[in-house]
């Protein structure tokens, strides 16, 4: 008997719905890109439960007739090619046949459609792909098209979705693309019964913007535009002063289609790289125009990244194109840098105590040589006191030394972040203990504290190390942390996914330090941040936690706790390229052996690495003598 089958059609089109939907987003991807193929110029997305349980897109595009829209529901049927070569040149969003029946395999489908002249309209019903019920009915000119109840008769797909929030800021995050790559559409986006995107679709890019990220983003836009032989860039930039902590702010349009290319972001770093931080993204929308048929769209099944026939020169039309905007004519990045970086900021702390070096170190805990904070006595080692010398610190070392237990004050894990922090010293079958004293040795590249004991040699990350310290400290404070009330309240405007979650999780913000008061539309009213913070870094703070959050499978208190605790550390933690005297370098490592867990920073990181003598033994080759 033959053990190879011919799939039935329904089987076929569940498994085909793997390509086309892989969760909500992936439906009103298709359906709103048919309703910009068909002529529409105002769209309306609704949606309840991320999507899950509704979602109805509806456009005044021209419409279907009777005959269109049965055959619309066929696997492999489209108005957008007819024969292969026609692959070669695709100028409409899509063209896979298999959106509509797909979607409707895996969901409970129903499409009304009308043509302009027409008197009635059709109405199709499809459930789980069964036969479609398909009949004359009274409707609007143009399509509108209701998916309920997705992956209802596939529940192994439907586990794989995130939460509700999660699945509507996907939603959210590909309509204000979309509304970017055509502003002479009207979108509006309706989730839960809640306007959460509209946009005025007059043509102009820069009024798009402005409706979707609000008026303090617009202010800082600068336009760019370049124009050589057969390429044309044009669209908008931020000054490198307004930064994001992820490449979601970037936006990229080729031909009318929005798409992702290493190259084209590669360019975008490249032109900021003098003027901005490592870990920042300025906002960026590229329209980019090429011939067709120096361009393959296909090379993703979903066809979200692009290829293009001459990747260096597209590379060089970039960067040349952002350079231009950001760089006034005749000055340097240099000089550039050094107008739009943010000023420097001043802070009052309290001065450093010594130990003098007759005296045992172990008398001077790091909580009288920290009389605040961590941060404020290490991370800026020049106010006034001398640094020690290493004879001094070398005497202090042997006459009083400071092992694990001279430190074992230090707070450990609140129980509910053991769990949830990354790695631990039980993971490695061991505890971080420095045998006998630990003397610093010094500092490389501003960045790594070098170190020794009798028997090994130990490689510090002073940032990870201390990032570790303050999330210990953090988490151990059950009654709240420290605040500092802000003497100018900063007004922050968000995204509507963004505002929705905060003010969800208000009072679990308040609880980690931050206090945010709605004062307005997608606006919040920043009034308190946690002490250890810098003033100046508390916006940043706040909106990198976000970006943190929203690929979260299931938001909890406990994971929000966490990754407020994890960024709060980060950034007041000492930086890569602060230069630490020997008593500050000692103190990170006396704290350091007081955590609970060691070995890495609250994202995973190591924070340290140890040499034994019998390792450096067998890399020097020494070993057999």
């Amino acid at each position: 008997m033959s053990i190879i089958h011919v799939l039935d059609d329904s089987t076929i089109n569940k498994i085909a719905a793997g390509e086309v939907v892989e969760r909500p987003a992936s439906v009103i991807k298709e359906l709103v890109e048919n309703s910009m193929d068909a002529g529409a110029d105002r769209i309306e997305v609704e949606i309840m439960a991320g999507g899950t349980s509704l979602m109805r897109v509806t456009d005044n595009g021209k419409g279907m007739s009777m005959e269109d829209a049965k055959l619309a529901i066929l696997r492999h049927a489209t108005s957008k090619i007819r024969e292969v070569g026609d692959l070669a040149s695709i100028d409409t969003l899509g063209f896979r046949g298999e959106a509509l029946p797909t979607i409707a395999s895996v969901a409970r489908f129903s499409m009304l459609t009308r043509q302009e002249g027409s008197e009635f309209g059709t109405r199709v019903d499809v459930v789980g792909g069964k036969e479609p019920d398909i009949r004359e009915a009274g409707c609007n000119i143009g399509t509108s098209i209701r998916v309920e109840d997705l992956f209802f008769n596939t529940p192994a797909r439907k586990k794989f979705l995130k939460t509700n929030h999660t699945e509507a800021g996907k939603i959210n995050e590909f309509l204000v693309k979309l509304a970017l790559s055509r502003p002479d559409i009207a979108f509006r986006f309706v989730n839960n019964n809640k306007l959460s995107l509209v946009t005025p679709g007059n043509g102009n890019l820069y009024d798009a913007i402005r409706s979707l990220y609000g008026a303090g983003t617009a202010e800082s836009l600068l336009g760019l535009g370049l124009e050589d032989e057969d390429i044309r860039i044009s669209g908008y930039i931020t000054k490198p002063s307004m930064l994001k902590s992820s490449r979601a702010w970037q936006t990229c349009i080729v031909n009318g289609r929005i798409i992702q290319n290493k190259a084209v972001a590669k360019a975008l770093d490249n032109a900021y790289k003098s003027m901005i931080p490592k870990s920042g993204f300025p906002l960026a929308v590229l329209k980019i125009e090429v011939p067709q048929r120096t361009i393959d769209v296909n090379v993703h099944p979903q066809k979200i990244e692009m290829k293009f026939e001459d990747e260096s020169r597209i590379f060089k039309a970039v960067y040349k194109a952002v350079l231009d905007a950001v760089r006034p004519s005749g000055q340097s990045l240099q000089q550039v840098a050094a107008v739009v970086e943010k000023a420097d900021r001043h802070y009052t702390m309290e001065p450093m105590h010594f130990v003098p070096a007759a005296e045992p170190v172990a008398k001077a805990s790091s909580r009288e040589v920290f009389p605040k904070t961590v941060y404020e006595a290490v991370s800026r080692p020049s106010m006034g006191s001398p640094a020690m010398s290493l004879q001094e610190a070398r005497e202090a070392m042997l006459f009083g030394g400071v092992s694990s237990s001279a430190a074992s004050s230090g707070e450990a894990l609140a129980p509910e972040e053991k769990e949830s922090s990354h790695g631990s010293s039980a993971d490695s079958g061991e505890e971080l203990s420095f045998e006998g004293s630990v003397l610093p040795i010094g500092q490389v590249d501003k960045c790594y504290i070098i170190a020794q004991d009798l028997k090994g040699l130990y490689i510090v990350d002073q940032h990870a190390a201390h990032e570790r310290i303050l999330f210990d400290k953090f988490s151990a404070m059950a009654e709240g942390i420290p605040t500092q009330q802000l003497l100018v309240h900063l007004v922050l405007e968000f995204e509507e996914s963004e505002a929705a979650f905060i003010e969800t999780h208000q009072e679990t913000f308040r609880g980690l330090g931050f206090s945010l008061e709605a004062s307005g539309p997608r606006e919040f009213r920043l009034t308190e941040i946690p002490a250890d913070i810098p003033v100046g870094e508390a916006e940043d703070v706040i909106r990198e936690i976000l970006v943190n959050l929203r690929e979260s499978h299931e938001v909890t208190a406990r994971e929000i706790r966490h990754e407020v605790l994890a960024t709060t550390a980060c950034r007041a933690a000492i930086k890569a390229g602060d230069e630490l005297n020997f008593r500050q370098m000692q103190i990170v490592l006396e704290e350091l052996a007081a955590t609970a867990y060691p070995y890495t920073c609250p994202h995973g990181r190591p924070t340290i690495l140890k040499f034994s003598s019998e390792e450096l033994a067998k890399m020097f080759k020494r070993t057999g003598f």
